[in-house]
């Protein structure tokens, strides 16, 4: 994506169109899979964690990413598709690479819906699967 499409995307999602929003949600994009704060401040060395981590709260805030615990003990952030609301519908598994690290986003394998006993309601689940990548085997 070029730096002009991600601002139309970003001011499409309500989302005010930043020099930084703009770099970080691009690195993201870019990378093809799901980053870390820390993978970010790396990309960024120069910009204070808390400026990364408030862009990424404006984009999860307007369904342009969505978190994934892993396992690995930080929490990595996902692009959405464009007509992702991160309701219960848009749930889908991940996977983690033991081996290198990487967390794919598999929207092609959605999260089957749970029948919970009477008075339960969930709002978020996720589904993780470590296992190794095909660019590690």
């Amino acid at each position: 994506m070029t730096n002009k499409e991600i601002e139309k995307k970003l001011e499409s999602k309500n989302v005010k169109p930043t020099a930084m929003r703009t770099l970080v949600y691009k690195t993201l994009v870019d990378s093809g899979k799901a980053l870390s704060l820390a993978d970010l401040e790396i990309q960024f060395e120069k910009v204070e964690r808390s400026t990364i981590f408030r862009a990424l709260k404006s984009f999860e805030d307007n369904f342009m990413v969505h978190p994934v615990d892993d396992g690995s003990g930080s929490v990595k952030y996902a692009v959405c598709d464009d007509d992702c609301t991160c309701n219960i519908h848009d749930l889908h598994v991940h996977f983690y690479c033991t081996r290198c690290g990487r967390t794919r986003c598999m929207k092609e394998l959605p999260i089957p819906e749970m029948k919970l006993p009477a008075g339960y309601t969930y709002r978020k689940a996720q589904f993780i699967i470590s296992g190794v990548c095909p660019r590690c085997d």
